[in-house]
């Protein structure tokens, strides 16, 4: 048996290392049961309405209710998770969610790949395969999630770094232009913001040259989702630019209650940013 870690460590090129904690084979098989009774109201509801085909062919109902349960089983994982960035139902109630296990962006391509061989982990009965999966690796896998290179860490209610003091009320270019202002809050995923404010926070134990290459990886990144006028941006390091970044996706304007709605999740980023 592989040896087994509680905590997902992801490696920036500057040597930083970030760790999130991993959701354990109980809590996820607490959440697949949340899931699967979601998943057998949702069939039920369906196949009900189905009957209304009886009168046209018994074959298709017949039909319908072999192919429902999959196709509800596939569809709410990949509608939930890939909308929900990487979260359903049950792993919205129990603070779990879904990541790249490298902590890249999350791909619509594995959202796929681990829904479509769910059906397998729950063989013969209640998820077993995937347990059994799950207690052979380190870092908490089924099948699905070796295959799409995923995990499923786990998201603690944690006390929320002090925004005010880390993003002082300085001048801000970027809030010159409203609706750029609002696609970043839209760009920026949870997990990109909380490295990033990760790296804003252990920015003093970094080395000089560590701490700049950091930096314009990070920035780079956020000019790649949202690009800004060159007046905004000049004069600008890479980390005021990231500053600036964070300043927009966790405080949105009192003036601005559309931006509210459009924004990341502040608890949710605070939430990420705090492990």
């Amino acid at each position: 048996m592989t040896s087994r870690t509680a905590t997902l460590d992801i490696r920036t090129p500057e040597g930083i290392v970030f760790s999130l904690p991993l959701a354990g084979p109980m809590l996820r098989f607490i959440g697949f049961v949340l899931d699967t009774s979601t998943v057998n109201v949702i069939t039920q509801v369906l196949v009900t309405l189905a009957l209304v085909f009886i009168m046209v062919s018994p074959d298709i109902v017949i039909a319908l209710r072999i192919l429902l349960p999959f196709i509800v089983q596939v569809g709410y994982g990949i509608g939930c998770e890939w909308l929900w960035r990487g979260q359903t139902l049950g792993k919205w109630v129990l603070r779990m969610r879904v990541m790249d296990a490298q902590g890249l962006r999350l791909q619509f391509s594995q959202v796929v790949m681990r829904n479509l061989l769910r059906p397998v982990d729950s063989l013969p009965l209640l998820g077993f395969v995937g347990a059994v999966a799950m207690f052979l690796n380190r870092h908490n896998q089924r099948l699905g999630d070796l295959a799409a290179n995923t995990v499923v860490v786990r998201q603690p209610r944690l006390r929320e770094p002090d925004l005010d003091q880390l993003l002082s009320r300085k001048y801000n270019s970027l809030r010159d232009h409203p609706h750029l202002e609002a696609r970043l809050r839209q760009r920026v995923s949870p997990a990109e913001a909380a490295v990033a404010l990760q790296a804003l926070l252990r920015r003093d134990e970094l080395d000089p040259s560590a701490r700049v290459g950091l930096f314009s990886e990070i920035a780079a990144r956020f000019r790649s989702l949202v690009e800004f006028p060159p007046e905004s941006t000049e004069g600008l390091t890479d980390e005021q630019h990231v500053r600036n970044v964070l300043d927009v996706v966790f405080r949105v304007r009192r003036d601005d209650p559309a931006g509210a709605a459009k924004s990341a999740g502040r608890g949710e980023l605070e939430e990420l940013a705090g492990k």
